[in-house]
């Protein structure tokens, strides 16, 4: 499929004539049971000390690992249905562990350390996705449906943890479905997206890490399958976000570019930047892992501003 101008300079961030590379399949699982239609590939975070990608297989219960040399491995098993990926300043990898119901950190040494796991006393629900700081903070979503067992909260929250984990805040509770969530390149903005309305909006990002100041930047109406989820800036502040027909690409100012346009009815879950000269955009669907090349790099991961 081929890319979707909307408004002029779009051809600045990607050529036109790009097409996705669709490089493996086969991912994802029944969600019926906790009222969503499937568990898809989500999480795409990339390793650059190791030229390689994972991503998490939530329906599969799995984590895979992807690189051109070796192909595709199952990196790990067992991973609470892990959904969002993300790298600290140190390079360990944090993830959204659904079935948990928690956010956790892997050591160096393999261990695992809890990041979040209630609030005031009440267990998380399903957190989703996240991001962390150049300080250490994580910031992640944690949407709430009642089809979920156990709820103990009866909300859907956007929280904060301290660097040293001795604190979690809440946000945001007045989202619908919190899902995508990243920083501009100097992290004085943090975006976070909705599914289930269909909007990004924009927050301030105080020096003490609060929040402040929100408002509507873009509202992603389309009648083709897909929702606002994974969530990535390049380094000029444009916003890669999953959406109908593909990803959209979004100026800072909230205005759409374009459409990376994925067809044969293809729901794109997440996207992460990668490929060594951070031009890669690795792109998860419902069943597939693909990529397209983009001009401008992403920001790269672990963040270090």
């Amino acid at each position: 499929m081929p890319i979707e101008q909307v408004s002029p300079g779009l051809e600045r961030i990607i050529g036109l004539d790009q097409e996705v590379e669709w490089l493996a399949s086969g991912f994802g699982g029944d969600g019926s049971a906790l009222g969503v239609p499937w568990w898809p590939a989500e999480g795409p975070v990339w390793f650059q000390e190791g030229g390689y990608l994972l991503f998490s297989d939530i329906g599969g219960n799995r984590r895979m690992r992807y690189n051109d040399a070796d192909g595709l491995s199952e990196f790990q098993s067992g991973t609470n249905e892990a959904n969002g990926l993300a790298r600290d300043p140190l390079g360990r990898l944090l993830a959204c562990e659904h079935d948990a119901r928690r956010v956790t950190r892997q050591e160096a040494d393999g261990g695992i350390t809890v990041v979040a796991d209630n609030y005031q006393g009440k267990r998380l629900n399903r957190p989703n996705d996240l991001v962390v700081k150049s300080d250490g903070a994580v910031y992640f979503t944690d949407p709430y449906r009642d089809t979920y067992p156990g709820m103990e909260l009866g909300f859907a929250g956007v929280y904060r943890v301290s660097p040293d984990l001795s604190d979690i805040a809440l946000l945001i509770d007045d989202y619908v479905g919190p899902n995508g969530i990243c920083f501009s390149p100097g992290e004085s903005i943090l975006y976070v997206n909705d599914s289930r309305v269909g909007l990004i909006k924009a927050w301030d990002v105080r020096p003490d890490g609060g929040i402040e100041n929100g408002r509507l930047l873009c509202v992603l109406a389309d009648e083709r399958p897909g929702v606002p989820d994974g969530m990535k800036c390049d380094l000029e502040g444009n916003i890669y976000v999953t959406g109908p027909g593909g990803v959209w690409i979004v100026a800072p100012d909230g205005h759409h570019l374009g459409t990376i346009a994925l067809g044969d009815g293809r729901r794109a879950t997440n996207v992460g930047f990668g490929g060594g000269d951070w031009k890669t955009l690795y792109i998860t669907t419902f069943e597939e892992l693909g990529r397209v090349r983009v001009n401008i790099p992403g920001v790269p991961v672990p963040r270090i501003i």
